[in-house]
């Protein structure tokens, strides 16, 4: 097994962060949209000009203007709050604008990669019919059971620096081929990426794969030039498996109580549903799966 460190890159800029996501926040707002007049053609720019956010959050134009520039140092919270307000900001990006304004002091990043605890891998191996892997904060593939495996394909065959979600959806055809909608997967990537840049603008390993995958995928730059972020702890997947067909799967994360960066991500169908048919298939297959998934270019 290959365990060589990844590539590791620069830190994120944090005040262009800052900058570039209050712009397109405020971009995708119209006048009408907050209860301003809207002059039509004479409007210059998209959305909201900043004057009008700086009134609509009751602050000066040259204070927003400075804080959009990226300099939130000294930005109160109940200003961010007054901002995300006016910009109709989402949870998330409500803390993504906190975390990026107000950045709290992290613990000192290292090359050594996360690892799971072996109880944990034996929870993993324990629940035989439920597809479940652990995921770090970098869309690391950490550990998986058999199922996963049969499901996705045998990431125990991969170099660890590959053991990745983001490089294996962007970077991977056969991967492209294996959720019906693949858009919305790639989408969801991206978004968790961009809140845990904000949370760890100085990781230099996160740093590092978000331009190997801006260099190497058009549609992870296009995606990422977006800003947008987003939570995302359950829902449904749909995929194309080579041996078994379609599956709808519901999909749950978990965050795990003693390492806030490490989440368990199980999967499941509706019970006497065809895809449910389908996991049981590939469970009692088991390793014979899992080889011909891996074989196979659509896996």
């Amino acid at each position: 097994m290959d365990e060589r460190p990844e590539p590791v890159g620069a830190s994120l800029d944090r005040r262009a962060e800052l900058s570039e996501f209050l712009r397109t926040r405020r971009a995708r707002l119209k006048p009408e949209d907050v209860g301003l007049p809207d002059f039509g053609r004479h409007r210059r720019v998209p959305g909201l000009r900043r004057e009008e956010l700086a009134q609509l959050a009751g602050v000066s134009v040259a204070y927003y203007t400075r804080l959009e520039q990226g300099n939130g140092r000294n930005v109160s919270a109940e200003v961010l709050d007054a901002i995300a307000r006016a910009l109709r900001l989402t949870d998330a990006e409500h803390a993504h604008l906190t975390h990026l304004a107000k950045p709290k002091h992290k613990k000192k990043q290292t090359a050594r990669s996360p690892q799971t605890r072996p109880a944990l891998q034996q929870l993993l191996d324990a629940m035989d019919a439920v597809p479940a892997y652990v995921i770090g904060r970098r869309s690391e593939i950490l550990a998986w059971n058999r199922l996963a495996a049969a499901l996705f394909g045998d990431w125990g065959e991969l170099p660890a620096a590959e053991r990745n979600w983001a490089r294996l959806t962007f970077l991977r055809p056969d991967y492209h081929d294996l959720f019906v909608d693949w858009e919305q997967k790639a989408i969801d990537i991206v978004c968790v990426l961009r809140m845990e840049a904000g949370c760890y603008p100085d990781d230099p390993r996160l740093s590092a794969l978000v331009g190997e995958l801006s260099v190497k995928s058009d549609d992870f730059r296009r995606l990422w030039a977006t800003h947008d972020v987003k939570e995302k702890s359950h829902g449904v997947k749909r995929m194309r498996h080579p041996l078994v067909g379609e599956l709808s799967l519901n999909f749950e994360g978990f965050r795990l109580s003693d390492d806030s960066e490490q989440v368990m991500v199980t999967y499941h169908a509706e019970p006497g549903s065809a895809s449910a048919e389908a996991l049981r298939l590939l469970a009692s297959w088991g390793a014979d799966a899992t080889r011909a998934g891996s074989q196979t270019p659509s896996a």
